[in-house]
């Protein structure tokens, strides 16, 4: 949540009536979302190829989700402006690729994904837009914030955990997780026995 709600929703500066797009789906993408939600966008659209995750985006408040070109689709829906603020969150070169085509003039992208590997940063078409690109590492200054948030249950965290498994299984854990898409996996909880 930290990491959502740090590096996502405050770097991307999401303000009420926002149009927020955010590409990837999985726990950091998710959320993203459910911070997002704390400033009252107008629109929070889901991007992700896996059905099962954007399905599990519609349940937390996403109101739009695009499994296929989702660039196209996104200038479909704003009329060619493009959204106010773009998430990254899967750190691969074609999502981060899909942020800078979809953000629009004024407009923020959110760099959450961990990227291995580097991307081609197009300043040519971002400079004359004044878009800001921010990218960064949680440092956790939120969790008081959030803790109490979900206590007082202004937020549904639990909707992310799909699994549970004892201490004793961790490798099939990460089996599962590596096979997220088959398994319907999300979020998986470790307990002690």
């Amino acid at each position: 949540m930290p990491t959502g709600h740090e590096i996502g929703a405050l770097n991307g500066e999401v303000n009420l009536g926002d149009t927020v797009a955010i590409v990837g789906s999985g726990p950091i993408g998710l959320a993203a979302l459910l911070t997002a939600r704390f400033y009252s966008p107008a629109r929070l659209i889901m991007i992700d190829p896996d059905e099962n995750r954007l399905a599990t985006a519609r349940s937390l408040g996403a109101t739009d989700t695009i499994s296929g070109s989702a660039v196209e689709q996104i200038m479909q829906m704003t009329d060619g402006e493009g959204v106010d603020v773009a998430m990254e969150a899967v750190g691969i070169p074609e999502t981060f690729d899909t942020c800078q085509s979809i953000v629009k003039a004024g407009g923020h992208i959110a760099n959450i994904g961990v990227h291995g590997t580097s991307v081609e940063f197009h300043l040519e078409n971002l400079w004359i837009k004044n878009v800001t690109v921010r990218t960064g590492l949680v440092n956790t200054n939120t969790i008081t914030v959030l803790m109490r948030t979900l206590q007082a249950g202004g937020v549904d965290a639990k909707s992310l955990i799909t699994h549970h498994f004892p201490l004793n299984d961790i490798e099939k854990a990460y089996d599962v997780f590596g096979d997220a898409a088959n398994e319907k996996a999300i979020k998986m909880i470790l307990t002690a026995q």
